[in-house]
């Protein structure tokens, strides 16, 4: 099967530096050259899709512009752009969610994608009003996905569970076609969620024997209940002409990074309560003492970003040929779709699309 490509939309800012979107350190005053204004996320996606990005994913949280208002407003942008509208369950009413999904595939013509994140934050989740503990969010999120399923039946939908309550939830007329659901979640408490409700279960981007053990476990539970899932894996990318330009790049976004930043950043994000942000911090430790190439956690993988941004912290590091060595190794893993992004995204954009997209084409990995 050929892989699905996406891009990623900077809606909390962009630039030549690491641009993180974790609430700590936007607090202490860290800011992006690119503000995201309508005109710039216009160039992304544009850029994206004319590098041949099947969509684009929009994220959620304090620090970034609505994903639903923004990329609403990019429909008209483009032509062909598949939007993957990332929002969290608490925050509002499956129903509403239904029928604004319904909405966005009629006036976008069939572009919408849901990326449903449950939340590991505790601190961001009570600015929204939420006061759930983890498991409790994870629960709600399975009842809330239940509830998404049954409006989208046609038919009047009842449901009384331990954190949700409907009765006869419907909509003016279901989505056609019906919006794939992209899930993450590495805890305990997540995994039979995705394996429950999912289309997609997305994981950050570990080395690939980590995403193949988790990758099992998952297909495993949705197999228990005749269910098959795809899977896909959020990265960040930088690829150059040669493997020495590349590093040399990476290099300068390692140097840009103020030390004290990461030490502020990591205490904050040691305090999640995500169980995949644990993973990603295991793989640097917050240490830079080796350099550039001491962040390298696998051959090309390198877990520099996740010294300052919370969430998706590695990216793919080196020439066309070896990142598209590192993709093609995923994909025999069982990872069919890829979410990337890069600083800044729109040059990013074009590195990829015009340097190693070519690479997979070649090796018959996207059409």
């Amino acid at each position: 099967m050929t892989l699905k490509l996406h891009w990623f939309l900077p809606t909390t800012g962009d630039g030549r530096t690491i641009v993180e979107h974790f609430h700590a350190s936007r607090a202490a005053g860290a800011s992006s050259a690119r503000e995201p204004s309508l005109d710039c996320l216009a160039q992304v996606a544009r850029a994206a899709e004319a590098n041949g990005f099947e969509g684009v994913l929009t994220p959620t949280g304090t620090w970034c512009e609505d994903a639903w208002l923004m990329t609403a407003a990019l429909i008209r942008e483009t032509r062909s752009l598949k939007f993957l509208v990332a929002f969290r369950p608490g925050t509002i009413s499956p129903t509403l969610a239904a029928q604004m999904a319904g909405t966005f595939q009629r006036i976008s013509q069939g572009r919408v994608l849901l990326n449903v994140v449950t939340g590991g934050d505790a601190v961001e989740q009570r600015r929204f009003g939420d006061w759930h503990d983890h498991d409790g969010r994870y629960a709600r999120t399975g009842e809330f996905l239940e509830i998404v399923r049954g409006v989208w039946s046609g038919k009047p939908f009842d449901f009384d569970g331990e954190h949700l309550k409907v009765e006869g939830a419907t909509t003016r007329a279901a989505p056609d076609p019906v919006p794939p659901i992209y899930f993450g979640g590495s805890s305990a408490a997540a995994l039979p969620v995705a394996a429950s409700h999912a289309d997609v279960y997305l994981t950050w981007g570990e080395p690939p024997a980590q995403v193949a053990e988790k990758i099992a476990k998952v297909r495993e539970l949705a197999e228990e209940q005749g269910r098959k899932i795809r899977f896909g894996i959020r990265l960040h990318t930088l690829s150059r002409d040669t493997s020495a330009e590349a590093w040399a790049e990476a290099g300068k976004l390692l140097d840009a990074i103020d030390p004290e930043r990461i030490a502020h950043t990591q205490k904050q994000l040691s305090a999640s309560e995500s169980v995949g942000q644990r993973r990603m911090a295991a793989l640097h430790g917050g240490k830079t003492d080796g350099g550039v190439r001491g962040l390298e956690v696998y051959p090309n993988l390198w877990a520099g970003i996740g010294l300052v941004r919370g969430g998706a912290g590695t990216a793919l590091v080196g020439s066309h040929r070896e990142v598209a060595d590192l993709i093609e190794e995923y994909h025999a893993h069982g990872i069919e779709e890829f979410v990337l992004s890069g600083y800044p995204h729109l040059e990013e954009a074009y590195w990829f699309g015009e340097g190693v997209r070519p690479e997979l084409v070649r090796r018959g990995l996207v059409a």
